[in-house]
């Protein structure tokens, strides 16, 4: 059985989110009313709230680097993932951690980036040659 994933989270501003995860991103916005809106995030619904983000702190060890906790984000495809990089580049995102390959030559490499929206909300988008190497240990 193949699931979506449904995360709601807040943002203070909703014309900035829809800048960011629609113009940015390239998300298609769904469903909205005066308080929240619907995107489908890569096939995937997140839904913005009005309201005051998580707190984050730089707390999750990865390798030799400290990425923001909590997160959430992205797997694709490398091409894709390369685009999106390109993408969040030109829009002269401001990057945690830039884009970069981990785990080189090992099971689970992987190119990773971290960044967030306007808000604080941070993002990790994962880019894999394989898809099927997702899990690999």
């Amino acid at each position: 059985m193949k699931s979506l994933f449904h995360f709601a989270f807040n943002v203070r501003d909703l014309d900035v989110a829809r800048r960011f995860y629609g113009g940015v991103l390239g998300c298609a916005e769904g469903r909205s009313t005066d308080t929240w809106v619907d995107f489908d995030f890569f096939s995937h619904q997140i839904s913005l709230h009005l309201g005051e983000p998580f707190k984050t702190e730089r707390t999750g060890h990865v390798g030799d680097k400290l990425v923001p906790m909590p997160h959430f984000g992205l797997v694709l495809a490398l091409p894709e993932w390369q685009a999106m990089a390109e993408r969040l580049k030109a829009a002269n995102t401001e990057f945690v951690l830039e884009p970069q390959v981990r785990f080189e030559g090992q099971p689970g490499e992987q190119w990773t980036m971290f960044f967030c929206d306007p808000f604080g909300n941070p993002l990790e988008i994962k880019g894999f040659r394989s898809l099927e190497t997702l899990y690999a240990a």
